[in-house]
């Protein structure tokens, strides 16, 4: 299978557009008239903001028929004039829905819930203008005004990369924002890796099949750092096995949740100016087992935090372990603490016990579910370079764009040590009388 890292699809510039630049005479009542169906503005706006007639309403509309809260409502951005200046002035393919359209497509929030690992907020599974989305609820930590809504938000909805799900709007009602995704069909890597109900199986019984997965989820993490962001570092925040969608027949990963640090408020730049007595509640935002130790120290993200998770990712998909587990010790008789990261180090450091060589370690380390069917070199590298990743003072640890480079070199010689033991197909073989 190719590795696909292929450019970002550049979005469409509406100003190119030779009809949108065709001068139309209308009346002052028309251009002053609010309507979905009224003629573009000199700020053009995106084509499903223009054919949707939900968004030309009001918001204090929808607050009579579904209670909010009034003490944040002075605060928040869920007026309808505030969403509809915003709308103006986003780029295409950006969207601000109306709180109105999001209780519609949720029942009024009393449709059945996704059920979902990768996110321990509310999500509801749905039909939002014609598109199978998925829309989460979460809690925004600290206040947002319009300009900031503005730049991130055009900034993440210029992003295009096959291996990230697409964030397709936003809604911001009170003290919560939602944030709608394009659903993407498929099961998360944990439940790959470790099904309960059988836990001896495993749909990624193969060496290129894990492989496939860590190359696509380093591309993708290598984009939202590097290459997504513009003119702003922009950080993940909540990469975990668990939010990284597997889909078929390829097995392909794709990484979800991309832009909610940023709108919700979760990075650096959104932390510097947080008073210190809301340290506590950043604290435990992050997942066990993929925090790194600055951020469990102070509850700020940062790219450097980011790498910590993906190496933890790499380390899940060698071993198919989760990042911690506790074993009950007879001896002491409590439970002791087994971190992937302690036996990954175990198993390629030099001179084992009984002189045990690497080879024999990593075969023993490495999930068994592979049958010891791997180039034993290229996981050893692997290892190695998720190590790396994890490294404790986090100037030690290399940035995404050094990691994707890596895995795509070791993706290429495990590519190259497949094709070499694959089973021929085209022989025919007659077991019937010569």
């Amino acid at each position: 299978m190719a590795i696909q890292a292929s450019e970002p699809v550049a979005n469409p510039n509406p100003t190119t557009n030779s009809a949108s630049r065709t001068p139309r005479k209308s009346s002052k009542s028309e251009r002053e008239k609010p309507s979905s169906n009224s003629p573009r503005n000199p700020v053009p706006k995106p084509p499903n903001w223009l054919s949707d007639p939900s968004t030309s309403g009001s918001a204090s509309g929808s607050r009579s028929s579904y209670l909010l809260d009034t003490s944040v409502a002075t605060t928040s951005v869920a007026s309808g004039t505030s969403l509809s200046n915003l709308r103006d002035t986003l780029p295409e393919n950006s969207q601000i829905y109306d709180f109105s359209e999001i209780r519609a497509a949720t029942n009024n929030f009393l449709a059945k819930r996704y059920s979902s690992t990768s996110s321990s907020s509310q999500s509801w599974r749905s039909v939002l203008n014609g598109k199978d989305v998925i829309i989460f609820q979460r809690k925004l930590r600290k206040s947002m005004d319009f300009s900031d809504v503005k730049q991130k938000l055009s900034v993440i909805s210029k992003s295009h990369y096959m291996s990230i799900i697409k964030l397709l709007g936003v809604s911001i009602s009170g003290e919560h924002i939602y944030l709608v995704y394009d659903f993407v069909s498929g099961s998360d890597l944990s439940l790959c890796l470790r099904n309960p109900r059988n836990p001896d199986f495993t749909v990624l019984s193969t060496w290129m099949s894990r492989m496939q997965i860590a190359t696509d989820v380093a591309h993708g993490l290598d984009y939202i750092h590097n290459t997504a962001g513009l003119s702003i570092d922009m950080v993940h925040k909540h990469l975990k096995s668990s939010g990284i969608i597997v889909t078929e027949p390829s097995y392909n990963a794709k990484i979800c949740h991309f832009g909610a640090a940023e709108l919700c408020g979760g990075t650096r730049e959104d932390d510097r100016a947080r008073p210190p007595e809301l340290t506590s509640e950043r604290q435990v935002e992050g997942v066990r087992g993929y925090m790194s130790p600055e951020f469990k120290a102070t509850g700020i993200a940062t790219q450097k935090s980011d790498v910590y998770a993906f190496g933890v990712v790499i380390l899940e998909l060698l071993t198919g372990k989760e990042p911690e587990t506790y074993k009950f010790d007879k001896g002491s008789k409590n439970y002791k603490r087994l971190s992937i990261i302690e036996t990954a180090r175990e198993a390629v450091e030099e001179g084992g016990s009984g002189g045990e060589g690497v080879d024999m370690r990593l075969r023993r380390w490495v999930d068994k579910r592979l049958k010891d069917s791997f180039p034993v070199e290229v996981a050893e590298k692997l290892t190695r370079v998720a190590l790396q990743c994890v490294q404790v003072d986090p100037d030690n640890r290399p940035n995404m764009n050094w990691v994707a480079g890596k895995i795509s070199k070791l993706y290429l010689a495990s590519r190259k040590w497949s094709d070499k033991f694959k089973v021929p197909t085209e022989i025919s073989v007659s077991l019937g009388p010569r």
